[in-house]
């Protein structure tokens, strides 16, 4: 251990100077005590004086005695710091000896390691000999067993070759036996080649007939093949020409196809089905829970997903949440959003099957729209065209809406005209449209979905537009084709 009470081995600890002092100041302090009690005896006529000086020895004495306690504690505190010095040099020596005992151990552990290693390179090297013997064996063991292995197929083969010998002298006479057997069937053969050999002739004879007539219906097959793909090149490039000129092709779906589309839209007899159908954007998962009295927030399996981008790329079935309606309501994907052609949007989406589509517009009449409303008509199906997203267009015409003189831009007039122009230019844009496509007319029901949802629910709608002229068509058609009544 280090430190202030370390030592080296062989060194004694030295006496403390400070109690040296005092036990001189001690033994000095005695000589003068006995001092003054020999001049007290001495000078016991001078009392006065003598108690003045016993007084003052008695102070002294008093002093000194202090002193002594004081030094006998400082010797008592030495004490013990010696004796602490003293048992850190005993420990640390213990701690010596333990170390040289560790260093000894592990110097007999590494010369025991070496000598094991040592051993296990010698048996390494022995086993390694050993493999070398044993290998060396093997290759002769082998060596010795292909020997045999060829002795004996030398043996075999000197059998077999007796054996051959044998059977050839046997075969030899069997053969002349045979000679003039065969003889005798050749010439049965010849004549027997002779009779197969003319009715070869007649068949080969009447497959050449047949195959100049296959020949001939093969031409004729090829010459009908030819026509009917000059036939669907000329349908095609004519389909081609129509396509650019505007002309759609008519689809009519299969048997097969109806049926399948009523199962994947779970289509059920007594249960009038609505379709919302149109571009992509123009709001329809917001339309379809506006009709039900929801909000696009509204939380619950039966409201509608709706986004800023297109959230539908797949049929979403509705079911009207009061179940004493009969009817169900059907996302359609929007047309922008699907890679096929707008004449062919109406029957990949299956809408043939629906009892009544809503064709939802929002800017602009687009050529979807118009093939929607030419293929209901075909199907015979009731259509509702509809602008969406009134509130914020009229908002936009009330905007670039001029003043008029003395006109005021809060003037509640200019709301109405700013309505009334949204409905007329609504109308004949789509008036415009349907009759340049050769359709019938329809009406155009201008609403805005939160004036749908109010009314839906039962309430009265501020500044509402045709909302309930469409919600009361809408129900009145579904009441009129499938709702049936039944007498009690």
């Amino acid at each position: 251990m280090g430190g202030l009470f370390s030592r080296r081995r062989g060194e004694e600890v030295g006496p403390n100077p400070l109690i040296e002092q005092l036990q001189a100041e001690l033994r000095a302090q005695e000589q003068r005590t006995r001092d003054m009690e020999e001049s007290r005896q001495q000078a016991q006529e001078q009392l006065l004086r003598i108690l003045e000086e016993q007084r003052s020895l008695r102070e002294m004495h008093t002093n000194a005695a202090e002193e002594m306690r004081n030094a006998a504690e400082e010797r008592m505190r030495t004490e013990a710091i010696q004796r602490q010095a003293e048992d850190a040099a005993r420990a640390a020596e213990a701690a010596r000896q333990r170390a040289e005992e560790s260093n000894r151990l592990a110097e007999q552990q590494r010369l025991q390691a070496e000598a094991g290693r040592q051993a296990a390179e010698a048996r390494m090297q022995q086993a390694e000999e050993n493999a070398r013997r044993v290998e060396q064996e093997r290759i002769q063991a082998d060596q010795a067993r292909a020997n045999a292995e060829d002795n004996a197929r030398r043996a075999d083969d000197d059998r077999r070759l007796a054996d051959e010998q044998r059977r050839q002298a046997e075969e030899e006479m069997a053969r002349a036996d045979e000679a003039r057997a065969i003889a005798e069937e050749q010439r049965r053969a010849a004549e027997e080649q002779r009779i197969r050999s003319e009715a070869e002739r007649m068949r080969a004879d009447e497959e050449a007939r047949r195959a100049r007539l296959q020949q001939e219906q093969a031409e004729q097959a090829r010459a009908e093949a030819d026509r009917m793909a000059a036939e669907a090149q000329a349908a095609f490039e004519r389909a081609q020409q129509d396509l650019k000129e505007g002309i759609r092709p008519i689809l009519t779906p299969t048997v097969e196809e109806f049926e399948e589309t009523k199962r994947r839209v779970q289509y059920r007899e007594g249960i009038f089905h609505f379709a919302v159908a149109g571009i992509s954007g123009s709001g329809k998962s917001s339309i379809i829970n506006a009709v039900r009295g929801m909000r696009n927030n509204d939380r619950g399996p039966l409201v509608a997903r709706t986004g800023v981008t297109e959230t539908t790329s797949d049929i979403s079935r509705y079911p009207d949440p009061n179940t004493a309606n009969p009817w169900v309501w059907y996302d359609i994907p929007g047309a922008g959003t699907l890679q096929i052609p707008d004449w062919v949007y109406f029957n990949a989406q299956g809408l043939y099957i629906f009892d009544c589509i809503i064709v939802l517009t929002d800017n602009r009449f687009t050529q979807t729209d118009e093939a929607i409303i030419r293929n209901c008509e075909r199907f015979n199906i009731p259509t509702y065209i509809v602008r969406s997203k009134s509130r914020q267009h009229i908002q936009n015409v009330l905007n670039d809406l001029p003043l008029e003189d003395d006109e005021d831009e809060d003037d509640p007039q200019r709301l109405v005209r700013a309505r009334e122009e949204y409905i007329r230019k609504t109308r004949e844009s789509i008036a415009k449209n349907l009759d340049r496509a050769g359709l019938s007319s329809h009406r155009v029901y201008v609403v805005d979905k939160e004036n749908l949802v109010q009314i839906a629910k039962g309430k009265r709608a501020r500044d509402a537009l045709e909302e309930r002229e469409l919600l009361d068509d809408l129900i009145t058609e579904a009441r009129n084709r499938r709702v049936r009544v039944v007498v009690r």
